[in-house]
Order: C-alpha cells, then structure tokens, then sequence
C-alpha cells in the first residue's frame, strides 16, 4: 500500500510560467465544486480554459494542468474526485523504436558529391518510424519522443537515408540565451513558441563527408520555419541547441554561423537545490531573420 503525505506548500508560486495564488485556488476550487460529477480528466480540460492554458495551434495543455491539479490536491490546496480509471503513463510504458535495417555501405568523399539532398520531414508519416530507429541505434543519446511542438527530418542522399534532425519546444529558461534576446519574462511566455530547439542531430556513422554537417545545418535552417507554420499555424524565428561540453566542441554549429552565448548551469529546470546535477552544455544559438528580436518580443514585423 502507498500512502502519500500531505505536501506543504505555500502560495503564491509559479507553475510553467503561471503564478498560482489564492484567487487561482479559488477558482479551480469553484469548478471543481460547480461540476461534481466531472472527472479530474473533464476537470483539468476546464482549468485549462480558465488559465489560458492553450497552445498556439489551439490544442490545450491538459498534461501540464493535470500536474498543477495533483500538486494543489497533494498540498491540501483542492480536493479533486477520486480516480476513475488509471492509465499508464505514455511516457514511462511507450517502447523502445523498434531496430531498423538501412544500407551501410560507406558514403566516403566531396559533398558536391552526394548533393542535392532531400529533407523530408516525417512527423506523422509512415517514415517517423525509421526515424525513431534511426535515431535509437546511432546517436549517442538514443531516441527520447520530443517535448511539445516537434518534427523530425530524415535527410536523403539520393534513395539512402544519411542524416536525422529532431526539433520541439524551446526551453522555458536558459540565463545567458534569455540575456542575449533581452526579452522580459512576460515576452518569453508569450513568445517561446515562436523559437525550436534542435534536441537531435546524427550523421549516420558510415556518412564521412567533409562539411556535410555545417551544410545540413544551414539548409535546415531554410526550411524549417515554414514547415513550422505549416504544421502548427506559426512560424519560428530563433533555433537553439546545447552541446555537451565533455564530447564536442560545437565546430559544425559553429561553421554554420550559430552563435555561441555560454554555459547551462547544469541543474536542470526543475531544480531545487541549485547544486549541478548533470553535465553542463553549451549553449548555441542561430537567429532566423534580422529583425528576430522584435519578432520575440511581440511586436510586428
């Protein structure tokens, strides 16, 4: 038997970017005690439109509220009904991609010998499950399903598939990227969605071309935005990465014009101890216009 203990926990505090104090409480508590007979489900689908918590494309953050919701139930804060059917978490039980069979015979010389190459995105295709595998065998790090907004990209040289890009939501906070745009905290929660995070990039291991890399990157940089609005009804206009210091040093970013502006502190964005507790990364950035910053800040172009 798990027994779960009360939680102390004071207002105000911030939650994903909302402060949550008494009125707040107040009225999750009004709905929850408006509408008895709604699941915590059916519920947290209704705070998401009291606190406005949508994303651009419409869709409503259900999975961050439902979080908020437990921690107030946990705290003392609210009373939500009791569970009516337990799911598991997708996280937690989504597999392994399965192993994937690709041609590996050596792809060895000049990149104007491999060029044009095709970028196809496969988010929601047939193909996202090559990408998965692709991504689990090869890259150091294996496949970890992205975070918020995200496509995938296989990139093909001719029928053969030799490079992978993956890229999802921004993250919420990082000091020296937030330093460099010079935006306030109410223009970043406005406006991160308009940025992407390039969360994987892998060169297939038997790909040896020189500049290959700083190339991919540019020629991603191109196409991405509007692939962006086409998926989600926005488009992007500020790319990111973070590189791990201990492996790389960020030379293809860096050929490709990315900026470099520092050092994560290595807490993590949950952190509550402000002691490191993974490896710190650099910090890499790429504008998509000139006029980025005003986009950012949320003003018209």
């Amino acid at each position: 038997m798990i027994v779960c203990y009360p939680v102390c926990m004071n207002l105000p505090f911030t939650y994903r970017g909302q402060v949550i104090n008494d009125d707040k409480v107040a009225s999750i508590n009004q709905l929850i005690s408006g509408n008895p007979d709604d699941s915590r489900w059916a519920l947290s689908k209704k705070v998401c439109l009291a606190l406005n918590w949508v994303q651009p494309n419409g869709t409503l953050k259900d999975m961050v509220c439902r979080g908020l919701m437990l921690k107030l139930h946990r705290a003392g804060h609210i009373k939500l009904p009791p569970v009516r059917q337990r799911s598991q978490n997708p996280f937690i039980s989504r597999k392994k991609p399965d192993r994937v069979k690709v041609d590996q015979t050596p792809i060895v010389g000049k990149l104007s010998g491999i060029t044009p190459l095709r970028f196809c995105q496969v988010r929601r295709t047939s193909y996202e499950k090559l990408f998965n595998g692709l991504v689990e065998q090869y890259h150091y790090l294996g496949y970890c399903h992205p975070v918020g907004e995200q496509l995938k990209y296989i990139v093909y040289a001719g029928p053969r598939p030799i490079a992978c890009f993956a890229w999802s939501s921004a993250a919420r906070h990082i000091g020296c990227r937030d330093r460099f745009i010079g935006w306030s905290p109410e223009q970043r929660k406005g406006h991160i969605h308009l940025m992407a995070y390039n969360s994987r990039f892998l060169i297939l291991p038997w790909i040896q071309v020189k500049q290959l890399a700083s190339h991919l990157l540019g020629q991603m940089a191109r196409i991405l935005s509007a692939d962006w609005r086409a998926v989600y009804s926005h488009p992007i206009y500020y790319l990111e990465t973070f590189v791990d210091k201990d492996r790389f040093a960020g030379t293809s970013y860096k050929a490709a014009n990315w900026i470099y502006l520092g050092d994560t502190t290595g807490r993590g964005k949950n952190d509550q101890t402000r002691k490191p507790n993974r490896s710190i990364k650099a910090v890499w950035g790429y504008p998509l216009c000139k006029r980025f910053r005003k986009h950012l800040y949320g003003g018209v172009a």
